[in-house]
């Protein structure tokens, strides 16, 4: 680890915090780091380390892997990764985000008598970005060709043993799964028995898939034969996806059961390279991509954060809690109402959302005797010299703005405050993510999404299309960035995060769990830049979740999406005294076992030269280093 090594820099860990027991331990390497949402997807990144791949490589067989196994996502879904390159020490984001197909219009949906897009099925498809995400990274970044680092995946589809998680997803759904007839043929091969869904541990096998990612490497091999170059090769097999006999029956088998996914679609949609948005706490770079995702929201709370003396306030205390709190739910109400598609108009306020003197404004709106239930959207356009375009919408929408408390005041009810089951699922829903460093320095940070359980296979191809046209909206008073047109990315909740210190990488890390993302993040984040904590216990840390936001997927109803002000999920292990303080401030508890996502992450030790990786305890996700 000599080129790493040059580089080194004195970055202790608090000796007392470094002794303290996590439930899963510690992972070390320093030439390589692959982490993921299952071992066995894991295990790929591996082997394509073994065979001297770079992290980019080996991020691109983890996320083959992790799709064909169905870990909360599949082939037709989206990919978004934060890249670190050593060679520029630049922070790259790629968008492989999908968009709303031809036909997907808000007049579309009303008809159906929608107020949300559905959350499954055909019409809940954008176009797939995975695969051309895949194959991009690979092409600019990656070392190998697309038949190897495809291999652990298209072996997988012959048949694995797959895990009890996903077989029991599987019978859970089948009732929903079985109007679909290509979804029933792959998950249910015991129709007709008590169990129709496979067992925990049985050989999975996915013809159809093994077909579709051998077509796909069929191409690039031909094309190698013919004299291409390695990059056009893999444009080969990317053609051959969103342009050939692939995109085909993939259009025709949508088509059959009602998708609105055309040809065009597919030959037209292209991942984005594009710049990361980053902010800087306390010394400390922390970069995330861009508004399409609800990444910002985490780097809005940070510069609102920065105002105050949390590690002076102690970790999880009640102040703390009620700050971070706070905190998010101001992000999260600019999120809700400011984010969308960069590429589409209108543009959204970014650099006014993003500055600090905005951020200060927002932080003298916190009220530290009480949790404030009607926050709402702030007016960052001054902040960039420019005038809200969209007072009057915000004023209709039942906000108006007041400068001596807060900057909207909503004065409609914001919903019950249960927190029932199904709720819950919503917020925590989907995606896996993906950490891998090496010797080199490519560092790569993936949370990947979509064509989750119960998923709607698109005809013969074996691909799970994405539910992401849900985190569409239909009303512009909810967000006028985000209604849903043709060619419209969403603005979704996919989150991954790159920090560096002095100039140099300092964590990579990403969460699975829909609208708690980025809530978990912040902490985890806090735990190591505040309290010292090393990162598998950071990762392992209790956090705590505010149910005060718009859901980004759910229901199709107003009902099922709308915020729960004041509502908080706390660690079961969170003292009384903690609880009594915060029930005083107006806050309606609840409590588990599990208040995160499986925070997977990668810390730079730069004093020793090494890799320490994290992967908390709340899920499968582990990983290996060597």
């Amino acid at each position: 680890m000599k080129k790493f090594s040059l580089l080194l820099a004195s970055l202790g860990i608090a000796g007392s915090l470094m002794a303290q027991q996590t439930q899963k331990p510690m992972l070390y390497g320093n030439s390589w780091m692959a982490i993921t949402g299952k071992p066995m997807a894991a295990t790929a990144g591996a082997m394509v380390f073994q065979q001297g791949g770079n992290a980019v490589d080996a991020a691109c067989a983890m996320l083959a892997a992790t799709c064909t196994m169905w870990d909360t996502l599949s082939w037709g879904g989206e990919t978004q990764a934060l890249i670190y390159n050593p060679k520029t020490k630049q922070v790259i984001a790629i968008n492989a985000m999908g968009v709303a197909p031809t036909g997907a219009t808000v007049e579309f949906f009303k008809s159906k008598g929608y107020n949300f897009p559905p959350e499954y099925g055909p019409l809940a498809a954008t176009t797939p970005g995975t695969p051309g995400g895949l194959i991009y990274m690979l092409s600019k970044y990656g070392t190998m060709s697309l038949g190897q680092v495809l291999a652990p995946a298209i072996h997988m589809a012959e048949g694995y043993a797959i895990e009890a998680q996903a077989a029991n997803t599987m019978e859970r759904g089948k009732e929903l799964i079985k109007t679909w007839p290509y979804s029933k043929k792959v998950f249910l091969p015991h129709l007709g028995e008590k169990r129709e869904a496979p067992e925990g541990g049985e050989i999975f096998k996915q013809k159809d898939l093994f077909n579709t990612l051998s077509k796909m490497v069929e191409a690039e091999q031909e094309a190698l034969k013919r004299g291409k170059s390695r990059e056009d090769a893999l444009m080969a097999a990317y053609d051959r996806f969103y342009k050939g006999d692939i995109a085909q029956e993939f259009v025709r088998g949508s088509k059959e059961q009602g998708g609105l996914i055309t040809m065009d679609d597919l030959a037209k949609w292209k991942p984005v390279e594009e710049a990361a948005l980053n902010t800087n706490y306390k010394g400390i770079e922390v970069y995330k991509l861009q508004q399409w995702t609800q990444g910002p929201m985490l780097l809005q709370a940070l510069n609102i954060l920065e105002n105050f003396d949390l590690k002076g306030m102690g970790y999880n205390s009640p102040k703390y809690i009620h700050t971070v709190y706070q905190a998010m739910n101001l992000a999260f109400a600019d999120r809700d109402f400011y984010y969308g598609d960069p590429a589409k108009a209108p543009h959204e306020p970014m650099q006014g959302l993003l500055s600090k003197a905005y951020a200060k404004q927002r932080a003298s709106l916190i009220q530290f005797n009480q949790n404030d239930a009607k926050i709402g959207p702030g007016d960052p356009y001054p902040f960039e010299g420019k005038k809200n375009p969209y007072l009057k919408l915000l004023k209709s929408r039942g906000f108006e703005m007041d400068t001596t408390k807060r900057n909207f005041a909503p004065k409609h009810d914001l919903g019950n405050n249960s927190l029932k089951e199904d709720y819950q699922d919503r917020l925590w829903r989907g995606t896996t993510s993906i950490e891998a460093a090496d010797k080199e320095g490519w560092i790569v940070s993936v949370t990947p999404s979509g064509g989750w359980l119960p998923a709607c296979i698109a005809g013969n191809t074996g691909i799970g299309m994405s539910q992401r046209m849900q985190s569409f909206v239909l009303d512009a008073s909810l967000n006028p960035f985000n209604v849903v047109e043709p060619g419209k990315r969403p603005r979704v909740t996919l989150s991954p995060s790159l920090f560096l210190k002095d100039g140099k990488p300092y964590v990579s890390a990403a969460v699975q769990g829909g609208d708690t993302q980025d809530q978990n993040l912040l902490q985890f984040f806090l735990n190591m830049a505040e309290f010292d904590m090393p990162v598998q216990k950071a990762t392992e840390a209790a956090n705590f979740n505010t149910n005060q936001l718009w859901l980004s997927l759910g229901g199709t109803k107003i009902s099922d999406r709308e915020p729960k002000p004041g509502q908080l999920l706390l660690n079961n292990n969170t003292p009384e005294a903690t609880r009594n303080e915060l029930k005083k401030m107006g806050y309606i508890l609840s409590f588990s076992e599990r208040t995160s996502g499986p925070i997977n992450a990668i810390y730079f030790d730069w004093k020793h030269g090494s890799l320490w990786g994290g992967s908390s305890n709340h899920g499968e996700d582990y990983g290996i280093g060597w």
